[in-house]
């Protein structure tokens, strides 16, 4: 088994640490220096999966440039956190879309580790025309890495990001503005506003591509989250707040058990 991987960042770095344990990897990148890594994108011929692990401004292009690499018979997969903008087209290779809900508030290679999968879910969109055996080869892939394959639309995967990613990061980024002109908030800000805030951390170019490409999902996420901050506020709120303690506790409890 041969695998390429387009880009590597925290993303892709980890899936070529962790994959080259177990396979034969290379890697396309201009700026790491690494053995079996290249700027040659001619080093993926012959390579069974490619993952594009790239920002989402780019991919569209790379998908496009790998149909002078590839044969046939190589199945690609992407890692954008938007799903929708990728799946249109059809390809002279077999593209299955995916996303990996990993990651850190860090980013490149020097952050990249072997581990970042485990435990990890990871999102899955299949075309209409994809071959069961190539998913079946793709989500093998995914769980030796360490995560659990979930198979999803991509639309109802963009409104779920929208949800538990890209609107909480928009909402962390307005929590550090609320600040910006209040020293004495600043001096007292200890370890809940840390922790509430560690996605305004997030990488900036991908911050911005989630805002562009999925600012209708957010919109009506934040929407929806307005709403919700009324009711708390309207109702009896020790009795919602126990019910949201309690909901907050078991979404969590099967990962912390892993």
């Amino acid at each position: 088994m041969k695998i390429g991987v387009i880009g590597l960042g925290l993303i892709g770095g980890s899936i070529f640490k962790k994959c080259r344990e177990k396979y034969e990897v290379v890697g396309v990148s201009r700026s790491v220096k690494e053995e079996n890594v290249s700027s040659d994108y001619s080093t993926l011929k012959g390579c069974d999966v490619v993952f594009v692990c790239t920002p989402m401004n780019k991919t569209l292009e790379i998908l496009n440039k790998l149909e002078n690499y590839l044969d046939k018979n190589t199945i690609v997969t992407d890692v954008c956190s938007l799903k929708e903008f990728v799946s249109y087209k059809t390809y002279n290779y077999k593209f299955i879309p995916s996303h990996p809900m990993a990651g850190t508030e860090h980013s490149g290679w020097e952050y990249s580790f072997p581990e970042l999968f485990d435990g990890a879910v990871w999102a899955v969109t299949p075309k209409e025309d994809t071959d069961l055996k190539d998913f079946a080869l793709l989500k093998s892939i995914i769980e030796a890495m360490g995560a659990e394959v979930i198979m999803t639309t991509p639309r109802e995967h963009d409104r779920a990001v929208a949800l538990i990613s890209h609107a909480p990061m928009l909402v962390a980024q307005a929590l550090c503005k609320n600040i910006e002109d209040n020293e004495l908030a600043q001096k007292l800000a200890s370890s809940g506003f840390r922790d509430t805030t560690r996605l305004a951390l997030s990488n900036t170019e991908m911050a911005n591509d989630m805002v562009v490409m999925n600012g209708d999902n957010i919109k009506d996420v934040i929407t929806l989250l307005d709403n919700n901050i009324n009711k708390l506020f309207e109702g009896n709120y020790r009795e919602e707040a126990e019910k949201i303690k309690d909901f907050r506790g078991k979404l969590y409890a099967s990962s912390a058990a892993k």
